[in-house]
């Protein structure tokens, strides 16, 4: 198996599919309503926040791999569209997934030798770093994710 279809795999794993943390995005957010996904405690980024923003830099690396300009900004990555009702809610979530696996399917097509020439610029690093980084910064926000749905089920 290639690395870019490895690489494909975990991204898929932290989404859906199951990894070494025994937490997927999907399995997490299943039972969120858009009421808890936009309740923020004890100042922390509410659910959405974190899930739009988890998908922000997925979205930005999917639409440059497809050739599309590279425009990601941190200053948008916590940007989101409100969510007034459970449809925004559904439709976030659909995006996010949707875009996880077109992703997924970009790194796979990708010939293993590009990943260690530089994505986009030499200032953001090789093509497996921005990969990796993906999934890593991905599992770190699922962490804060599962600690805010234990905190408002709590307060339930």
């Amino acid at each position: 198996m290639k690395t870019t279809q490895l690489i494909a795999k975990q991204l898929r794993d932290v989404y859906t599919d199951g990894n070494w943390s025994w937490a997927t995005l999907k399995e997490k957010v299943a039972d969120i309503n858009w009421q808890d996904a936009t309740t923020q405690v004890y100042g922390l980024n509410t659910i959405a926040s974190l899930v739009y923003h988890i998908n922000y830099y997925t979205h930005e690396v999917a639409n440059a791999l497809e050739g599309q300009a590279f425009t990601a900004s941190d200053k948008l990555a916590f940007a989101h569209p409100n969510i007034t009702n459970e449809n925004d809610w559904q439709n976030m979530l659909s995006k996010v997934f949707n875009d996880g696996e077109r992703l997924a399917v970009q790194i796979e097509k990708l010939d293993d030798k590009i990943l260690n020439d530089y994505f986009q610029e030499e200032k953001y690093g090789s093509h497996f770093r921005n990969f990796c980084g993906i999934i890593e910064h991905f599992h770190y926000h699922l962490g804060q994710i599962v600690v805010i749905k234990k905190i408002l089920d709590a307060k339930k």
